[in-house]
C-alpha cells in the first residue's frame, strides 16, 4: 500500500514505520506524503486507539533528504507549506495519543517530527540534532513551537543555533523526552506504553490533549471554563460510567470509546 512506509495495526495500536533505511529514513516528497496519508487513515479508523511513529534500520529520521534536492531550484517556503506544515498540523490535531519511538538519530525535520508527538521514548544510543542551522536554514516542522515550550528559551536557542548532537540521556534530563531505555528494549517498552494508552478512554484522552496543547493560548479564567466544558462532555460518555463501575467493583475498566 505504501512505498516508503510500513503500516500495521495490532492491539489497538497503529505502527507507522518510516521505511527508507538506506537513507536513514530521510524525507523525500513520497515519504512526507505517505506519512500524512497514514495519519489520516489512522485518525479515521475506530480500531486505532494509539499511534506509534518509528524508523526502520539504524535511524528514526535524518530530516530532509538533501541528496534529493541538490541542484534543484525550488521555493523552500512552499515546500514547508505543502509538505511539513500539514504533517505537523495533523499530529497537533490528532485526538489519539501519538508516540515517537526514537531508535537512532532524529535530525532536522526528523527531530521536529519526534517533538510534535505526544510521548517520546528513545533508545539509549539515540540522539537529537536541530540541524537546520548547519546548512544555513531556519526552523520548520513546528520545532520553534515545541522547543521553547519544553526546554525554555535559553536551551531552545542553544539547540537551534549550535546544531549540536543532544544525546538521549541529556534530552531526558532537559524534559524534552519522556523515557530512555536500553536499545534492545525499545520495541518492548514502546508497545507497553502504546497498549496502555490504547486501553484508556479515547474521549477522555482527546479532551485532555486539547486542554494541554491549547493551555498556552488561554488565560487562567479561560482554562477553567474549558475544563468545565470538557468535563461535562466526558461525564456524558458510557466510558465514564464504565470507569465508575470498575472502580466500585475493583477491576480494570473496559473502555469502548462510547
Amino acid at each position: 500500500m505504501y512505498e516508503t512506509l510500513l503500516y500495521e495495526v495490532r492491539e489497538g495500536v497503529a505502527y507507522l514505520t518510516l521505511n527508507r533505511p538506506d537513507r536513514f529514513n530521510a524525507f523525500n516528497e513520497t515519504l512526507s506524503a505517505e506519512l500524512l496519508q497514514a495519519l489520516r487513515e489512522a485518525r479515521k479508523d475506530p480500531a486505532v486507539r494509539t499511534l506509534v511513529i518509528r524508523g526502520a534500520g539504524k535511524a528514526f529520521c535524518s530530516g530532509q533528504d538533501l541528496k534529493d534536492i541538490v541542484g534543484v531550484q525550488r521555493s523552500l517556503g512552499q515546500s514547508v507549506e505543502k509538505r511539513y506544515n500539514p504533517l505537523v498540523q495533523a499530529l497537533h490535531e490528532m485526538e489519539k495519543p501519538i508516540i515517537a519511538s526514537v531508535n537512532g538519530v532524529a535530525a532536522g525535520a526528523g527531530a521536529g517530527l519526534a517533538f510534535a508527538c505526544d510521548y517520546i521514548l528513545a533508545a539509549r544510543s539515540a540522539s537529537f540534532v536541530i540541524a537546520f542551522v548547519n546548512v544555513g536554514l531556519s526552523l520548520d516542522t513546528a520545532t520553534s513551537f515545541h522547543l521553547v515550550r519544553t526546554v525554555g528559551l535559553k536551551r531552545a536557542f542553544e539547540l537551534a543555533t549550535l546544531g549540536e548532537r543532544l544525546p538521549a540521556e541529556k534530552a531526558l534530563a532537559w524534559g524534552l523526552i519522556n523515557q530512555v531505555v536500553d536499545d534492545e528494549k525499545l520495541e518492548e517498552a514502546t508497545h507497553a506504553v502504546a497498549t496502555r494508552y490504547a486501553a484508556q478512554a479515547p474521549k477522555a484522552l482527546a479532551l485532555i490533549k486539547k486542554l494541554l496543547l491549547r493551555s498556552f493560548e488561554r488565560s487562567y479564567e479561560e482554562a477553567l471554563q474549558y475544563e468545565k466544558y470538557y468535563q461535562e462532555i466526558a461525564g456524558r460518555t458510557q466510558d465514564y460510567q464504565e470507569g465508575i463501575r470498575a472502580f466500585v467493583e475493583k477491576r480494570r475498566p473496559t473502555f469502548r470509546g462510547q
